[in-house]
């Protein structure tokens, strides 16, 4: 068919051409090779050992850290945090999310590449395969080979493997929220509640889905992070990168001359190691989730044939264009949220300390909002209500300022009210008619703990009086 003379053609940018569209189609069997970032890796990665462990310490007759939804209760350590005081939490969710962005600024997506839960369990299951079925192409040889009982029981004890963690990872999240040693019981016995088994099932079918099967396909096409990464660079972001003014042209070893200048050996190492399967010496990709692993692999190459390290390392675009390197101070995205995680800080640390042992509401009752007593005198109404958030069952004493003579009926005896609970009274206040200047006056309301000798707790109320007795003042 004939095109029309107007129709005009275009070609994609050259960069792009050499990108790999990794779409799954082929699995990526990475090489496992030592080295100081295969090294931080492990280290990294055993952070998240406190996810499996951390259920089961305990602090006194309870877990250490509990996160009780149906009680209401966020258990940490000696602290008790009540729906009251949720708020702190959203200044600890800050101080995670402007931390990521702060060290995605300066370092790239180290956080994919050494801390994010899909490459943590990606690498563990990937090295479970590479202790069953041995090295890539022994694996993918084993991939290709026909069924027999050998196969057969290679895959059994792999996928096994993986199924055993997987429902370990559903158990050690449910964990957190319930006893843990009573899940545990629960479990065995048939017992749980349906939702446990809902968690169970959903995390262990997720990560062994995800870690053992789609791999690298997660970072690349599910993980939102990927896609919001490259509007959070710079030129001074650090990334694993190729220098090409040192490595190319590329030549074989094996056809150097003598005396001449080493570079890249083509030896396709890095791109051997590489957990998502792309090649550096291309350029960043979305793909790359910097873990350094082709530093440790080039590296290793380069002290083979007594080259220096560096031909693959994290760098800046300016240092590899010979621009001048701006210091972090001298970065407006590092100082915004560099401030904002460390007002964060004080903002949690502030709001822990603020916690009180109880929260003291006030509800005026505005119907009637006052009433006018035989003696002259103006009453109003108050629900008040206590909520007790320490571990004891205590006795609160009910005061009321803001006016020389307050008479106050429904505080004759402290409110006691039990630990964990709210309990709730009705008050009635009092004022001469002649002290109420104002329509509207403030009012404190304040409790006592009895039992204990701690800080009293206030509450600024409002008191309404009638209009005319203002106007017959003025």
């Amino acid at each position: 068919m004939q095109q029309p003379e107007n129709l005009q053609t275009t070609t994609a940018p050259v960069e792009d051409s050499v990108w790999q569209l990794n779409t799954g189609s082929n699995k990526i069997h990475a090489k496992r090779l030592a080295g100081p970032f295969r090294t931080f890796k492990w280290l990294t990665a055993s952070l998240w050992l406190f996810i499996f462990l951390g259920p089961y310490l305990r602090w006194g007759d309870r877990q250490a850290v509990l996160f009780d939804i149906p009680g209401r209760q966020f258990h940490i350590f000696g602290l008790t945090i009540y729906p009251y005081d949720i708020w702190v939490l959203t200044f600890v969710l800050a101080f995670f999310a402007m931390l990521l962005v702060m060290l995605t600024v300066l370092a790239g997506r180290v956080f994919c590449g050494y801390f994010c839960f899909q490459t943590v369990w990606t690498d563990l299951f990937s090295w479970i395969e590479a202790r069953l079925e041995g090295p890539p192409q022994t694996r993918i040889a084993l991939d290709a080979a026909p069924w027999n009982l050998n196969k057969l029981g290679i895959k059994v004890s792999k996928h096994t493997l993986w199924l055993l963690i997987s429902m370990l990872t559903g158990v050690s999240f449910a964990a957190w929220f319930t006893d843990a040693y009573q899940l545990w019981h629960d479990f065995f016995t048939l017992q749980a509640h349906t939702s446990a088994w809902i968690v169970l099932l959903m995390f262990t079918g997720g990560t062994y889905l995800f870690a053992g099967f789609m791999r690298e396909q997660v970072c690349f096409w599910l993980c939102p992070y990927a896609r919001i990464q490259a509007v959070l660079y710079d030129q001074d972001t650090l990334l694993p990168t190729y220098d090409e003014a040192r490595g190319e042209p590329r030549t074989k070893l094996d056809r150097m001359a003598e005396n001449q200048r080493v570079g890249c050996v083509d030896c396709d190492q890095c791109v051997v190691v590489c957990p998502t399967g792309i090649d550096i010496r291309e350029g960043s990709q979305i793909g790359c989730i910097t873990c350094g692993l082709c530093i440790d692999a080039c590296d290793s190459v380069m002290d083979k044939i007594h080259q220096p390290h560096g031909l693959i390392r994290y760098g800046s675009m300016n240092e590899f264009c010979g621009d001048k390197l701006n210091r972090w101070y001298q970065r407006p995205q590092v100082l915004v949220s560099t401030a904002i995680v460390l007002l964060s800080v004080l903002a949690t640390t502030y709001g822990l300390n603020s916690i009180t042992e109880a929260e003291l509401s006030i509800v005026p009752n505005r119907q009637p909002m006052f009433v006018v007593m035989s003696d002259g005198g103006i009453q109003n109404s108050y629900r008040l209500r206590v909520f007790n958030k320490s571990k004891t069952d205590n006795h609160y004493r009910i005061e009321v300022d803001g006016f020389p003579d307050i008479s106050v009926k429904g505080n004759e005896r402290p409110l006691l009210v039990n630990h964990g609970r709210m309990a709730s009274i009705s008050l009635f206040v009092k004022i001469p008619r002649e002290q109420l200047l104002e329509e509207i006056s403030p009012l404190t309301f304040r409790i006592v703990n009895t039992t204990h000798n701690s800080p009293a707790i206030e509450y600024r109320s409002l008191f309404i009086a009638p209009q005319h007795r203002r106007n017959q003042h003025d």
